[in-house]
C-alpha cells in the first residue's frame, strides 16, 4: 500500500485538483500537495476551526456527524472531508471542475485514506 505522502500526490495530479492538505484535528498540516501556491500551515489552521464549526452546526441542526463540507468562494470550491475524528482532507478542485466526481471518489476512498494516517 501506498504511504500518505504518495495518495495525497496522486490525488494533487488529477487533473481537476488544484491542491490537497491533509489537516489534523489541532490545525496543523500533515501533509500537502498541488500545483497551486498557498500557505499550508494557515489553511490548516483555518480548516480545523471550519471542520469544528461544521460538525457543530450539522449535531445542532439534527443530521448526525459532519462528513463533508462544501464552500464555494467566487474562484472555486474548497471540500473538506473527514479522514478519523479528528483529521480531515481538504481539497481545492481547479476552476470549474467538476464537483460531483470528486465528492463520489472522496466519500468512495475515505476509509483507505483514514487508514494511512
Amino acid at each position: 500500500m501506498s504511504g500518505l505522502g504518495e495518495v495525497v500526490g496522486a490525488l494533487a495530479d488529477r487533473a481537476d485538483v488544484a491542491a490537497v492538505v491533509v489537516v489534523s484535528g489541532d490545525g496543523l498540516p500533515i501533509q500537502h500537495a498541488g500545483r497551486r501556491a498557498l500557505d499550508a500551515e494557515a489553511v490548516a489552521a483555518l480548516a480545523a476551526g471550519l471542520a469544528r464549526s461544521a460538525c457543530a452546526l450539522t449535531e445542532v441542526a439534527g443530521l448526525g456527524p459532519c462528513d463533508t463540507a462544501v464552500l464555494e468562494g467566487s474562484a472555486g470550491l474548497v471540500v473538506a472531508a473527514r479522514l478519523d475524528s479528528q483529521d480531515w482532507l481538504l481539497v481545492l478542485p481547479e476552476a470549474g471542475a467538476e464537483a460531483g466526481a470528486l465528492l463520489y471518489d472522496l466519500r468512495r476512498h475515505r476509509s483507505a485514506l483514514a487508514a494511512l494516517l
